[in-house]
């Protein structure tokens, strides 16, 4: 069995890169597993890396990297005795420290081990290009990389990517640069698919570290079961943009330079749209994913630098329920609590019922 560690922080395109190397993988006739980490206690990216033939798998409430580590043993085992994958594809959190999750996995005692190289995907239009305006927790992803990936050269002017590659360089001199668009799935994309599939290299063991602690994130997810009132895609979209703006522009109060990653899925009969926003300055991001869906609900991740937990809380569902109850949207929202999903209250257009 063969690991691939797909890290970089919250927003670097974790998920689309994943998406399009297991497909390809998939269609090359190699048996897939992938495991999404997510920070809040609802999975969210879940849904759009379940692909046919490929088994996912989620991971929530933590890092694999430091508090969910006997979680990530059991999945793999687990994996290992039922499904037998030919790859394991682990995308860990925004946060996580990807070196320390194969030093964890390399104990694990799983049998026929090998690993991909590490890689550490960057957005270079998330931060300055000057590594003293790196935050310590991403400046260990960075290093701890065999492979750096510079992703969304399609949306970055050629200037900062340049810029960017410097400086990666000058944090890890011994890490491959490359530069693609997992998006488009470019010719230079291509060649990550061809890096990774040579052995990774050991390197020796390091001082463990709380990626939760260090990185000074905040989380929080919510989970609403849509009940009526949800119309077509493009009513989805709006409703997305706005909610989206809205959580933004308030947190911006609180910390005016935040980086990390609000994420939101609205299910809808016939689609999945997808929205994020990964920094201050950034304009909500939508895409839409074709695909049958029996239930409607709208997920929502957030993972934010320097702001109180209790503060995001209330922003984001203040921001959600406005929205919806703006847009005439019935919904049930539940909660995660002891491991099972448990309705807190019904909101119409008009009025709140807690039962």
């Amino acid at each position: 069995m063969k690991v691939m560690i797909i890290g970089g922080f919250l927003g670097s395109g974790k998920t689309t890169a994943i998406q399009r190397i297991s497909r390809q993988l998939s269609d090359a006739g190699k048996r897939t597993a992938i495991i999404v980490n997510e920070i809040g206690e609802i999975g969210l990216d879940g849904d759009t890396l379940n692909i046919p033939g490929i088994t996912t798998r989620e991971l929530t409430s933590g890092c694999i990297c430091c508090t969910l580590k006997i979680s990530m043993q059991y999945t793999l085992q687990t994996l290992e005795e039922e499904f037998r994958p030919d790859i394991v594809i682990i995308e860990p959190t925004g946060i996580a420290f990807p070196g320390q999750i194969r030093e964890e996995i390399e104990v694990m005692g799983l049998s026929e081990l090998s690993f991909s190289p590490v890689v550490t995907l960057v957005d270079p239009g998330r931060f300055g290009t000057e590594a003293k305006e790196i935050p310590k927790f991403i400046e260990t992803q960075v290093k701890e990389a065999e492979i750096l990936g510079i992703n969304k050269v399609d949306a970055a002017p050629a200037e900062i990517v340049m810029a960017t590659e410097k400086m990666l360089a000058e944090l890890n001199p011994e890490a491959r640069v490359l530069k693609f668009s997992a998006k488009l799935g470019d010719e230079q994309f291509e060649d990550l698919l061809i890096h990774l599939a040579l052995p990774g290299i050991e390197k020796p063991p390091q001082e463990k570290k709380n990626s939760i602690e260090i990185s000074e994130v905040s989380a929080h997810s919510v989970l609403y079961t849509l009940k009526s009132g949800v119309h077509n895609p493009e009513e989805g979209r709006q409703s997305i943009e706005e909610i989206l703006q809205s959580i933004r522009d308030r947190v911006k109060e609180i910390n005016p330079d935040f980086i990390g990653h609000v994420k939101l899925s609205i299910k809808l009969p016939d689609s999945i749209i997808k929205g994020s926003v990964t920094s201050s300055g950034e304009a909500p991001q939508v895409e839409f994913i074709p695909r049958k869906n029996e239930n409607l609900e709208l997920r929502l991740l957030s993972a934010i630098t320097k702001v109180p937990k209790v503060r995001l809380t209330g922003i984001v569902e203040s921001s959600l329920e406005e929205k919806l109850r703006e847009s005439g949207i019935s919904f049930e929202k539940k909660e995660q609590q002891h491991g099972t999903l448990t309705k807190i209250s019904e909101i119409t257009k008009k009025e709140v019922r807690v039962e």
